[in-house]
């Protein structure tokens, strides 16, 4: 998925729902999203519309996240028993050494990510930030999380 509202809120669903995501930047090349796809074996893609068409063929559903309807849906999922220890992303490595490998990242640890950089960086409600890292790159995390747990802008 590309950056953009409906990425956002769509990552906050998986999160909601108890489940992990792994951010596959649409600027890659067509191989190496192929190549995440296929080794995260995800249960669910989401995508804009217009990047559907760069998708490897998948066995599992893929929702358009730009959709006009999606706001008229009225399925509220969730996994009660999530613990800290469940996944909240997986994000991979640039494959600088062959190829990427997939870092897993709980909720704890994003946990101690956002209580760190609201503390390091003084980040309050109204605070002003920048968001500039690609959407597979981890430092996404930095800047998204810490951002919106604050209520910062």
């Amino acid at each position: 998925a590309r950056r953009g509202l409906e990425t956002l809120a769509g990552l906050l669903a998986v999160l909601k729902a108890g489940a992990c995501y792994v951010p596959v930047d649409p600027g890659h090349p067509d191989e190496r999203i192929s190549y995440l796809l296929e080794s995260s074996e995800p249960l669910v893609v989401l995508a804009q519309i217009d990047l559907l068409t760069r998708l490897p063929e998948l066995q599992v559903p893929v929702i358009a996240l730009d959709r006009p309807d999606w706001s008229q849906r009225t399925d509220n999922p969730s996994v009660p028993e999530m613990t800290t220890q469940h996944l909240a992303y997986v994000i991979y490595t640039s494959g600088s050494t062959g190829l990427p490998k997939g870092v897993m990242v709980e909720h704890r640890t994003l946990n101690n990510l956002v209580d760190w950089h609201c503390e390091a960086f003084n980040l309050r409600t109204g605070s002003h930030t920048a968001s500039v890292a690609g959407f597979g790159f981890d430092a996404m995390a930095w800047e998204v999380w810490p951002a919106l747990c604050a209520g910062a802008v």
